[in-house]
């Protein structure tokens, strides 16, 4: 490494961010990438630790020591190539990537992990500030055709790595840009919408055509956002294009089965967050649902939850508080028992920073309210024993809700696509399809592939582009007979 002795000289540095009370007013992103001096300093923290297990952590395997060396000697450019070279988007992992590569670095046995998100997100965007990242369209077309369904994580880099392979490939999103749950699910303050588009750009300049607003399928649930303005077959795409890639979202909610659901001001997240992405668009909704001046309830304790959290404060709430069904996890984890896994810790997200109650093994028990609108929730603590749930006697109480969001996870894609194309599911609802052997990432059905959520189920944006990277190797193979692209 650049600095042998490096992370027994220097402490993590954190990237700064703006003050809590200042970000509430805006949607902008507020953290900042680290200046060159600061990500000199972090680099020089990696360790010369003969097996760098972040490696594995990372499931796009990036090969973090490598580009860590650059950039403690200054060497940028070649910093974003080693980074580019596992990963696609690193712009989006930079900024929203829980980071298990983290969790997994040999330094964070005995002391602060290296701080691998704040390098990477600094390596990649001087790369866009100094003009490094552009096209690469392939220099030799092959003829075949592919079709991609769905724009999210593992649809672009499907796309993307296809297309440089020289294929003819196209994308087929049903909402109006292209982008999926990076676009509509995940909120601007996290990941600024600019990020994607000038990818966009990049891949139209290698070739990938986007057809946006194009529904694939039919009998498309109303609970999942489609601004779709046209329809197009299965039938209609594998007839048309050589190989046919499925690379959705897993979309379908999990549900709250209680009484007083139906009320008025019961909603699902991703009814709630997608809308505000378009407004921030500059587009205009007749029936956006607002979180002013209301006393909000968010159930679900994940990321979605916290995004909830944070977009309720910037409406301007009343108040915001966020329920999680499982017991509060210890503050630092047992690192002896966990690493280099991925360890169940309390986490404090920035939107949680900014305002909100948290409250932990809690149940809603039933949802009431006044002329078809819920006014308050009736919960009760909860605990587990033998992994069992159990209520605890006497403890029901209750909470003022004008707004309650409903982010406790997905259950699975969205079934009547996978139906549409007949591929075969697993027990949960997800295409089935292995990722070992002959025939990785291929459905039953011919020249029709899956990846990304659609195959894995709900999962990070780092694993649906690891997805979308090994898919694209695979149905390269198949049409090519060879492939030379990664896997």
């Amino acid at each position: 490494m650049g600095k042998v002795t490096g992370f027994m000289e220097y402490q993590r540095l954190q990237e700064a961010s703006e003050a809590p009370q200042s970000r509430k007013k805006h949607y902008k992103e507020f953290l900042v990438h680290l200046d060159d001096a600061q990500a000199k300093t972090q680099a020089a923290r990696c360790m010369d630790c003969g097996i760098p297990f972040c490696n594995n952590g990372c499931p796009v395997n990036n090969i973090i020591p490598d580009w860590n060396d650059l950039v403690y000697n200054g060497n940028l450019k070649l910093a974003l190539d080693t980074l580019h070279s596992t990963n696609n988007f690193p712009e989006f992992t930079g900024r929203i990537c829980p980071a298990p590569c983290e969790s997994a670095c040999t330094l964070g046995i005995n002391d602060d992990a290296v701080g691998i998100k704040s390098i990477e997100h600094y390596i990649i965007d001087k790369g866009w500030e100094n003009g490094w990242v552009t096209p690469q369209p392939a220099s030799v077309k092959t003829g075949k055709k592919v079709a991609i369904v769905g724009s999210g994580p593992a649809g672009l880099a499907t796309a993307q790595q296809l297309a440089r392979a020289g294929h003819e490939v196209t994308v087929f999103e049903k909402n109006d840009r292209a982008g999926g749950l990076l676009r509509y699910g995940i909120p601007d303050f996290k990941l600024e919408k600019s990020h994607i588009d000038r990818r966009i750009e990049q891949m139209q300049a290698e070739g990938v055509v986007f057809r946006t607003g194009v529904l694939v399928g039919k009998d498309f649930p109303g609970n999942i956002t489609n601004w779709s303005k046209e329809i197009i077959s299965p039938e209609q795409l594998q007839k048309d294009f050589d190989a046919v890639v499925i690379a959705g979202g897993a979309e379908v909610p999990r549900d709250l089965p209680v009484p007083g659901r139906e009320l008025k001001g019961v909603h699902f997240a991703m009814e709630f967050l997608p809308a505000q992405n378009k407004i921030n668009a500059g587009d205009k909704l007749k029936d956006q649902i607002l979180a002013a001046g209301k006393h909000v309830v968010v159930i679900g304790g994940g990321d979605t939850g916290s995004d909830c959290v944070g977009t309720s404060n910037r409406h301007g709430a009343k108040s915001v508080t966020q329920f999680e069904l499982l017991p509060q996890p210890p503050e630092q984890e047992n690192k002896a028992l966990v690493w280099p896994y991925w360890p169940t810790k309390l986490r404090t997200s920035s939107s949680h920073e900014e305002g909100c109650e948290r409250d932990w093994s809690v149940a809603t028990k039933r949802l009431e309210g006044k002329a078809g609108k819920v006014d308050k929730l009736i919960a009760c603590r909860v605990e587990w024993k033998d992994g069992k749930m159990q209520e605890v006697p006497d403890s029901e109480f209750e909470l003022k809700a004008d707004l309650v969001l409903l982010a406790m996870g997905f259950v699975s894609p969205v079934q009547q696509v996978l139906d549409a194309f007949g591929v075969d599911k697993d027990a949960r609802g997800n295409a089935r399809a292995s990722t070992e052997g002959a025939g990785c990432y291929q459905t039953n059905v011919p020249k029709v592939f899956v990846a990304g959520d659609m195959r894995r189920g709900q999962s990070l944006v780092v694993w649906a582009i690891r997805e979308g990277r090994q898919c694209a190797r695979e149905v390269d193979l198949a049409l090519m007979g060879a492939s030379v692209l990664p896997r």
